[in-house]
């Protein structure tokens, strides 16, 4: 920034000194004036930071939809940022995120998956809980089956997949039987919810039980049935920063976006509760 510079000249007589020193001095003020606002300025740049580089976010799965719409809200606040995500069934993210793979962000689809990363010392501050999410049967489209409730999954012939129990989404299946006293043999286990949900939309199987949010990103894909024990295995959902996040104001600022009263347009427009 170029600064204007100030000059003083000596001046014989008195009058003329006298008239000099006043100009002078109301030429000192409007230096000083530029100067400490020069500094001001300096200083309000200095503590907000541009945001800049990639941001990797590691996150559920049944967060797909939500988070790829925010992230491309990040990076159009922020130009120079680029946000990658990895979704997949959160015991999978966990085991990645311990194991030492790099990642800003961690967001499960339960507190159970959030704790093997606290507890491993890899997440930094406390995990904020910021959505919960709800199950649901999917059906094949129009729901030919007749499936109206959970026990009519129990019936034989029908093909009927589960998430695996290590996961969010199977254990809290597995929990809405167990209250219901129902046992239920599906055809296969699958790893993450959106692997669940696959089978129906390819008809390799007639039902699943996924959550609500991946039941209304489907479509016509597929058709959903409520149950009322699915009141019984809500999931809250949780987020932190890592530890050794390469980005962490970036992180932080994701973080702040999903919590703000925009991120949560989004979720509970997916499907998702507020917590």
């Amino acid at each position: 920034m170029t600064r204007s510079v100030c000059r003083t000249h000596r001046i014989r007589r008195t009058a003329r000194v006298a008239g000099a020193g006043a100009a002078a001095l109301l030429a000192l003020g409007a230096c000083s004036s530029s100067s400490d606002t020069d500094s001001d300025s300096a200083g309000a740049s200095s503590s907000s930071p541009k945001l800049s580089g990639q941001v990797t976010v590691f996150a559920a799965a049944s967060l797909k939809e939500s988070f790829t719409t925010l992230g491309e809200t990040f990076e159009k606040q922020h130009p120079g940022t680029e946000v990658t995500f990895n979704f997949a069934g959160s015991d999978t993210l966990a085991a990645s995120i311990t194991g030492g793979a790099p990642a800003d962000v961690f967001a499960s689809a339960s507190p159970k998956t959030m704790a093997t990363v606290t507890d491993a010392g890899a997440a930094a501050g406390t995990p904020v809980t910021f959505v919960r999410n709800q199950l649901e049967i999917a059906t094949l489209p129009g729901n030919p089956d007749h499936v109206s409730s959970l026990e009519d999954l129990t019936g034989s012939g029908l093909k009927v997949v589960l998430c695996d129990k290590t996961v969010p989404c199977g254990a809290a299946a597995q929990k809405a039987l167990d209250a219901s006293g129902l046992e239920l043999t599906p055809v296969s286990y699958e790893q993450d919810v959106k692997a669940a949900l696959t089978k129906v939309e390819l008809k390799e199987a007639d039902a699943a039980v996924v959550y609500k949010t991946d039941v209304k990103a489907a479509g016509d894909k597929v058709t959903g049935v409520d149950f009322p024990e699915s009141a019984k295995a809500v999931n809250d959902y949780p987020i932190t920063l890592l530890k050794d996040a390469p980005n962490t104001d970036a992180a932080r600022a994701f973080i702040e976006l999903v919590k703000s009263a925009e991120g949560q347009r989004v979720l509970t427009g997916a499907g998702f509760r507020t917590p």
